[in-house]
């Protein structure tokens, strides 16, 4: 089986029981950076082979890892933090057992966007996850496409670039609620709301450290109409069913 193994993104506790038990119990581990896993694995006490996995050897780990789940081997892949193939290596190799009527088990757990989300304190009905923005081509475009978005947009970014991204949402999207979480589960932990201009001022003078979960809220009351109406229009149609049926 490949096991799709969720990580601690900070605090180490965050590791599940079950989680343990199949990074002990497998046969190879195939890790975005074998550095950080080691480290994870040494706190947990488990020795086990360990392989990288990442967007420079998926070319040729791919047909490896398949191999070696055709020999009847379990395979546990992880990334640095958090769950595999959410803007992490991994679809790929997930994609290619699948095809190979392999079984893929997931292994559930942390999710920085997720986790980001359920602190955010804004509606998360419907949402957008876009991952890392691009840094040059399509950047503009993309953004200038969310202008009128009506559901919550979540972006991932890092320290460095957290200004500029939110200088660009501004000049593409217009003044936008925002609502950063940055650091999750480490010691210095934060959520920090406001408007894009706000933000921008707080920050642009600091030197800011860690990943940043950037949630833009989107028009919250055109949502709610456009729920209402919807919920109002079908029971509208199944009144008109019913009335066909007699």
């Amino acid at each position: 089986m490949l096991y799709i193994v969720a990580t601690p993104i900070g605090n180490l506790e965050d590791i599940t029981l079950r989680a343990v038990r199949i990074l002990k119990e497998a046969d190879y581990i195939f890790a975005e950076d074998t550095r950080v896993t080691k480290k994870l694995l040494n706190h947990l006490e488990i020795a086990n082979t360990l392989y990288r996995y990442d967007e420079h050897t998926k070319q040729h780990q791919v047909e490896n890892i398949v191999n070696l789940l055709k020999e009847g081997k379990n395979v546990a892949l992880v990334t640095d933090a958090g769950t595999p193939c959410i803007s992490d290596p991994g679809y790929e190799v997930v994609d290619a057992a699948l095809n190979e009527g392999i079984k893929v088990v997931p292994i559930p757990g942390v999710s920085a966007m997720t986790a980001a989300a359920s602190v955010a304190g804004v509606s998360m009905r419907r949402f957008i996850f876009e991952g890392f923005l691009p840094k040059k081509k399509g950047r503009q475009t993309l953004l200038k496409s969310f202008a009128d978005e009506k559901r919550t947009i979540m972006f991932f970014e890092s320290p460095h670039r957290v200004v500029k991204t939110l200088k660009d949402i501004e000049e593409f999207m217009g003044v936008k609620n925002i609502v950063l979480v940055r650091e999750i589960t480490k010691i210095y932990e934060e959520i920090i709301r406001g408007t894009t201009t706000e933000l921008i001022e707080k920050f642009e003078k600091q030197t800011l450290k860690g990943e940043f979960v950037i949630i833009v809220r989107g028009n919250e009351q055109e949502e709610k109409k456009e729920k209402v109406n919807k919920y109002a229009k079908d029971d509208y149609e199944e009144e008109d069913d019913y009335e066909d049926e007699e």
